[in-house]
């Protein structure tokens, strides 16, 4: 785990452990959102960053995979952040302005920063999941402007969603999608923004998405979907009930490895819509209005 070698299992264990606590701190993540995204117990966690860990290969596999972290970068002989001093060093004397230049120079050479993307929230799941209660609590909660895509393509349409994919396709939508997608990424610098379900399987989209906001997946059991639809004032999924809520959970499972490249997930099933906000704030980090 270091360049020096190991005298013990107790301290390449305490090594592991530093750095799975440093990857979730680093990624805004509770141990108990960890414990959900990961499917290892909050116990576990616990023991495991603490020290007393005893990883298999195969659940520290599964434990990068909810990090979004690469299998290797636990294995590493560098600890990330171990040759930062040699900059803090540089960066110490300088005063206010001199250090906001510094970190304007970075943030123009390196893109947007993780506190950046913060400042945008992007929600996403199927309908059902939830999207548009809990980002316009979530936007009250935090004093930034509410905005539904679809509806702003809509706008920029000048017609409804289902017009639009009748007279341009699907590649059509996608033009406007993107177009208005990076409008508002542009105008915007705070927001709580809510996506179609279907803006994952837009490889494009979804990647300017990723890169300017922080994007949590709401995800919901098929059956919580199906009947919130409903309840909704929807009734065409009571046509044909069975072979719908089959379609849907066919639907779910193409799309999860792509909601799974979100930066956090909170499952509302069997929760309020306060108790859903309270999980979506946790997921956030305790992110300031």
């Amino acid at each position: 785990m270091s360049s020096r070698k190991l005298g013990s299992d107790e301290t390449f264990l305490a090594e592991l452990g530093a750095r799975a606590r440093l990857f979730r701190e680093q990624a805004a993540l509770t141990r108990k959102v960890l414990a959900q995204r990961s499917g290892l117990s909050e116990r576990y966690l616990a023991q495991l960053e603490s020290g007393q860990g005893n990883l298999s290969i195969l659940l520290l596999r599964k434990l990068a995979q909810a990090l979004n972290r690469p299998l290797e970068a636990f294995l590493s002989d560098r600890l990330p952040g171990a040759d930062l001093r040699p900059v803090l060093d540089l960066l110490q004397p300088l005063d206010a302005p001199a250090l906001d230049g510094v970190i304007r120079l970075l943030r123009e050479h390196l893109g947007e920063t993780v506190l950046d993307r913060r400042r945008r929230i992007a929600l996403l799941g199927m309908r059902g999941a939830g999207k548009s209660s809990l980002g316009r609590q979530l936007a009250r909660r935090t004093g930034r402007p509410f905005i539904e895509l679809d509806r702003e393509i809509e706008k920029a349409a000048g017609m409804g969603l289902e017009s639009l994919f009748a007279q341009r396709g699907v590649g059509g939508f996608r033009e406007v999608q993107a177009h208005v997608l990076r409008d508002l990424l542009t105008r915007h610098r705070d927001l709580v923004l809510t996506t179609g379900g279907s803006l994952v399987e837009d490889e494009a989209a979804y990647a300017m998405l990723r890169e300017h906001c922080f994007t949590i997946w709401l995800t919901a059991t098929a059956e919580d979907h199906f009947h919130r639809v409903i309840d909704q004032g929807d009734v065409r999924p009571m046509t044909g009930r069975r072979r719908a809520l089959d379609e849907l959970r066919g639907l779910l499972q193409q799309r999860e490895p792509l909601y799974r490249l979100a930066d956090a997930s909170v499952n509302t099933s069997d929760l309020s819509l306060e108790q859903s906000l309270v999980r979506l704030l946790q997921a956030l980090g305790g992110i300031a209005p």
